[in-house]
């Protein structure tokens, strides 16, 4: 696809593919998920099935502001009482409440994660070296034949400096100020930037 395709998205058919987007909605879709990895990784290890993990969703649940409320949105009508055996292990909640108990832990945790953006930002600074970022460019297959670009390839390469602003952008929703970023990173392909504005999928290595 020659340069003018790049400027003029969808002119030959590359917006076919619902998979192909702007960079900055990549990008955050590519924040989104490393966020919830490293939620789900600094997280409770043992299943909520076992006593272990059952007591241990409890206790961060009872003892962390916001954990009833969590509880409560995620459908749980239980007494006080009742929610003192199921945190000591003298109770076992029937299988939907644990099902409960589970996504109220989850929920609590990505909230007070986002609620101290510092920690995933210093995530992804790694102490300054930065993280690496998958590029993969858009699907041809839905493009005039006559205006692919068949040389295009995936890359991959180490990214610093943006992601202090990166979460804040993804944090307030921030469209223009991700798109601003998207431009600093893909300035580092060179004279093939362009090509790479809109993408089909944007992995990060966090």
């Amino acid at each position: 696809m020659p340069t003018d395709g790049w400027k003029h998205f969808g002119k030959y058919g590359a917006d076919l593919d619902p998979g192909n987007v702007h960079g900055k909605i990549a990008l955050g879709r590519a924040l989104e998920d490393a966020l919830e990895r490293m939620i789900i990784k600094g997280g409770i290890k043992s299943p909520v099935t076992t006593r272990r993990g059952l007591v241990a969703r409890m206790k961060y649940l009872t003892t962390h502001r916001g954990g009833l409320q969590a509880l409560a949105d995620a459908g749980i009508t239980a007494t006080s009482h009742t929610i003192r055996k199921w945190t000591g292990g003298k109770q076992e909640p029937k299988p939907a409440n644990r099902e409960a108990i589970d996504t109220a832990y989850w929920n609590l945790r990505a909230h007070n994660v986002m609620a101290n953006p510092y920690v995933f930002q210093q995530h992804l600074n790694r102490g300054g070296q930065g993280t690496k970022i998958e590029i993969h460019p858009i699907n041809q297959d839905v493009v005039t034949p006559a205006r692919r670009r068949d040389n295009l390839r995936v890359r991959r390469f180490q990214v610093r400096y943006i992601w202090d602003d990166a979460v804040e952008a993804m944090v307030a929703g921030d469209a223009h100020k991700l798109e601003e970023l998207w431009d600093d990173v893909i300035a580092e392909l060179d004279s093939d930037w362009g090509a790479y504005t809109y993408v089909s999928h944007i992995g990060l290595g966090a």
